[in-house]
């Protein structure tokens, strides 16, 4: 095969720097000095020509390399039959008692978490809570919620704050049974229920209330020290049976009117405290926390079970962060005080990921006694520690907390699903710590309880352990024993080399789109040919439909090969955007420092500028522009929260949940005013899934001052339902207010758009037209396709269809344009479209159900079921699993029909065709075939 000879000098210069750099990569200095060097060398030597530049600047870490790239392990269950196994999760949520469902959601949680989707496996959560029982499990699910809330972040929010919905309630999480309201105890404060301990409390009534001794009871004293104690023999007794046995049996101080009570262990004050209790039931204020810990004590001793508990709810009340938890569990573990305990654990809990930075709350849970303390009292648990793993995982996969947590999952495991998680996921964390064969231990044990997955960390091991042959055999045999997945070929091809590879990551490729190393193992591969135009084409395949840091990273990287550095911080910027702290060049130069250096080789903007070009991407679509754009603001100006709203926005689109969801909080925390403040939290709200709690904080906010943004979420929250012509006419009030409002053309263009879309569902399409119009006016390109839809319904067909192809022209993400346009197309042009939507975007769902529907239509059903199927294996979708459930019904495949409508209610419970498909189905023989 011949070498195609250099086009320029710039091929040259990068052929050199690939032979001279990646034969030295692994053996770098001290990547801060290096830093410092770049840096110094660049800015005092800003005219320097392009080859020193790049020598001593942003390849000096040579090109990408191959070698250096590796897919990495999901830490989560990944069933080898998906399908089956939510089919099967579904049958246990149905078939299970009510006080057996908490743990089968959280079973359906583990299975969730490898789809990715976060308010998916959020819904688990919540179900879970929801039928909790049990203090503990309420105490870990709440705490679990609030953490995925990540409400720790928000600025003067307490741990122990409550945003008034029972599930995340911290008092209510304290009561013991399902909660049956939506309301927490929060709601009314002036009750506070089970946690205020007195209706009686002032000196006055306290001292009555101690004084209060009838003639007619029969009094017994108590000597402490030089103190007696007068109580009521009668009320005393009542408080236990070992009392009642010490005051009226054949014991010798039965019979005594005073009894030494000297080395009992408990003071004159707090013996006053157990007689009030004795007679009223309560704990007064004049009892200090060190008394009321004293008549703990003496409950614990005398298993007085009534006034034990109210030392507990007294005590957890006082429980206010994480030093007070800390004093207070010891003193729990010793009187085997479980509310007390419960309480203080929450505290903790809700203030995670950074309580676990406290060696003593990390004593607390990994310490050598510390699983003996916590079951002794109900709180050893595989939840918790699965809650306490993750936290530890998400901050840092390598660190050692994570290992001693996994541990201690492990030795709280007892089902199979629950040894499968904790061995596979200790088995990522070590091999992350090129702890290889304790790594393979883990995960052959792992392999060994049915998770088949875990045979890609065997291999893995085994390869580091330098047994490549060994490894290479285990992927063969799960081809030759499993039905391929897009995985096992991924996973072969690490051990394989030249044709064999490239063939491999191709399968890979065929089977699950979805996986990046292969685009990046053959985008690098053209690297290496001096194809640097071809390999960013090939990132750019996985980068159109699913935004990533590493192939962010290594496109920008591809461009500074070529020397276009505008491109290379736009793609930097964007990688910044969803990992503000990303390491570059695997992991040797952060990403803020080569901006700095990158910033003498781009144009310089003014606001205006910025302004101008966001337009200018908004208008064609371009999201990672845009998002770097706003990046770019945002170093120019940090305090601006509008700037991090809009942030959220953009990586919302791009489907960035976590990042979306930490740039919310960062412009909430930013907000000057208040009425802004509350559209944030409205916004969090609404994104973790409550709703009306949502809407709450758009009225308020437009109560304090009228906005644009209050008015346009109070009508997105409210037109999240089926609307009514009423609740309709509403919503496009509130927009037509919103629009009243200052704003700018960005906003303004999405409020016209909602507008559009509600009149052309109460079909007023003249107005619709003229809300598309007006947002086209000021480049809202997406209102195209709303301009499309009214052309169709007034049955102007190719009017629509023009109106899209527009779209497609002006759009650079336009999968979408080209999925809508069929719906205006003949059957042939349709199928063209949505074969390109798929090429640009995979995970696109329509493309899969329109082409099975049509063969299904002409008769060919296995080969409809396979279109579905394809598409399944790598996203399983609610409407393709019904689909296909369909099909099998139509097939008399009833037993499929039946797994698949199960599969699909394990995503979507509430999914009301496949509730009916499912029933009919019940109804016909079910024999799985």
């Amino acid at each position: 095969m011949s070498t195609t000879p250099p086009q320029t000098p710039r091929s040259t210069k990068i052929l050199n720097l690939i032979h001279h750099f990646t034969s030295k990569t692994k053996h770098k200095n001290n990547p801060t000095q290096v830093h410092a060097i770049t840096l110094n060398s660049i800015l005092s030597h800003p005219h320097d020509d392009i080859s020193t530049f790049s020598k001593n600047g942003f390849l000096l870490y040579g090109l990408p390399n191959t070698t250096q790239i590796e897919p990495q392990m999901t830490p989560f269950l990944n069933p080898l039959n998906f399908v089956e196994k939510s089919s099967e999760i579904y049958k246990k949520i149905k078939g299970c008692q009510e006080n057996e469902k908490c743990d089968v959601f959280v079973e359906q949680f583990g299975v969730l978490c490898v789809v990715g989707d976060y308010k998916l496996v959020r819904r688990c959560l919540l179900s879970a809570r929801e039928y909790a029982f049990d203090v503990h499990k309420k105490v870990v699910l709440s705490s679990w919620l609030r953490y995925e809330r990540r409400e720790c972040e928000l600025v003067g929010v307490s741990g122990l704050g409550c945003i008034g919905k029972v599930l995340e309630c911290p008092k209510s999480s304290l009561l013991y049974g399902m909660d049956c309201c939506a309301k927490c105890v929060c709601e009314n404060e002036s009750k506070k229920v089970d946690f205020e301990l007195s209706d009686a409390q002032n000196p006055r009534v306290e001292r009555l209330l101690s004084e209060r001794l009838s003639d007619d009871d029969e009094i017994v004293g108590f000597c402490i020290g030089d103190e007696v104690v007068n109580c009521v023999r009668g009320k005393i007794g009542m408080l236990s049976s070992p009392l009642n046995t010490l005051l009226y049996g054949s014991f010798v101080e039965s019979k005594k009117g005073v009894i030494d009570f000297s080395r009992v262990g408990i003071s004159a004050e707090g013996m006053r405290g157990v007689e009030v209790f004795s007679r009223t039931k309560k704990l007064l204020d004049f009892v200090s926390p060190s008394i009321v810990l004293e008549i703990l004590s003496f409950s614990e001793k005398f298993c007085c079970e009534e006034m034990k508990a109210a030392c507990e709810v007294y005590l957890a009340s006082l429980v206010c962060s994480v030093d007070d938890a800390l004093i207070f569990i010891e003193y729990g573990f010793e009187e085997s005080a479980s509310l007390l305990v419960a309480a203080c654990l929450q505290v903790v809990l809700r203030e995670l990921p950074s309580s676990l930075n406290n060696p003593k709350v990390l004593s607390l849970f990994c310490g050598p006694d510390a699983m003996e303390k916590l079951k002794m009292v109900g709180h050893a648990s595989f939840l918790l520690y699965y809650f306490l793993s993750q936290v530890a995982m998400e901050e840092k996969m390598t660190s050692t907390n994570a290992v001693m947590l996994l541990e201690r999952l492990l030795d709280c495991a007892t089902e199979d699903w629950q040894k499968m998680l904790a061995f596979h996921q200790l088995g990522v964390l070590l091999y992350e710590r090129e702890e290889y064969k304790d790594a393979q231990s883990c995960f052959e044990t792992a392999f060994g309880l049915g998770h088949v997955y875990s045979a890609a960390g065997m291999a893995r091991t085994m390869h580091k352990q330098g047994k490549t042959y060994l490894a290479r055999g285990i992927m063969d045999t799960l081809l030759l024993e499993y039905k391929p997945s897009g995985w096992m070929y991924q996973e072969r091809s690490l051990y394989t080399l030249g044709t064999k590879k490239i063939a491999d990551l191709e399968e890979a490729t065929k089977l699950d789109p979805t996986l990046a190393y292969p685009y990046k193992y053959r985008a690098i591969s053209l690297v290496s040919e001096n194809l640097i135009n071809e390999a960013i084409q090939e990132i750019n395949k996985i980068i159109r439909f699913k935004v990533t840091s590493d192939c962010l990273e290594l496109r920008a990287w591809f461009y500074l090969a070529l020397e276009d550095y505008q491109a290379a911080v736009r793609d930097i910027r964007a990688l910044l955007s969803l990992e503000p702290y990303y390491m570059m060049f695997h992991g040797k130069m952060r990403g803020d420092y080569l901006i700095d250096v990158l910033s003498q080789r781009v144009q310089q903007w003014s606001i205006a500028d910025f302004w101008l070009q966001l337009y200018d991407r908004w208008s064609c679509i371009d999201d990672i522009g845009s998002l770097a754009i706003i990046h770019q603001m945002i170093a120019r100006d940090r305090g601006n929260s509008l700037l991090r709203f809009r942030q959220s926005l953009l990586l919302l689109r791009l489907n960035c949940q976590k990042a979306a969801m930490r740039s919310l909080r960062l412009a909430r925390n930013l907000a000057t005013t208040k009425h802004e403040r509350l559209v944030y939290e409205g916004w969090i709200l609404y994104d973790t899934g409550y709703r009306e709690e949502a809407l709450s904080k758009a009225e308020e906010s437009i109560s304090i001052q009228r906005s644009f943004e209050a008015f346009f979420l109070k009508a997105y929250t409210l037109a999240d339902s089926s609307l009514d012509p009423e609740s309709s006419s509403f919503v496009i009030q509130l927009l037509i207010d919103a629009l009243k409002c200052p704003s700018d053309g960005l906003r303004k263009g999405q409020a016209l758009n909602n507008l559009g879309s509600i009149y052309v569902d109460c079909g007023k399409h003249d107005l619709a037209a003229d809300c598309y119009i007006n947002a086209l006016d000021i480049k809202h390109t997406r209102a195209h396709q709303g301009l499309a839809r009214v052309y169709c319904l007034k049955d102007d067909r190719k009017a629509a269809y023009d109106e899209m192809t527009k779209l497609i022209e002006k759009a650079e993400n336009c999968a979408s344009a080209y999925e809508k346009r069929s719906e205006y197309s003949d059957r042939d042009n349709a199928t063209s479209d949505l074969c390109m939507a798929t090429q640009l975007d995979p995970l696109r769902t329509y493309p899969y159900r329109y082409r099975a529907a049509v063969l299904m239509d002409e008769q060919k059903e296995t080969e409809a079921v396979e279109e579905l199927t394809k598409a399944i294996a790598f996203k399983p979708e609610l409407q393709m699993l019904h689909l296909r459930a369909a099909f099998y019904e139509s097939m008399g495949e009833y037993g499929l029909a039946l797994r698949d409508c199960e599969a699909a209610l394990c995503l979507d419970p509430n999914h009301k065709e496949t509730h009916e498909l499912y029933t009919r189905s019940h109804k016909q023989p079910t024999e799985y075939t």
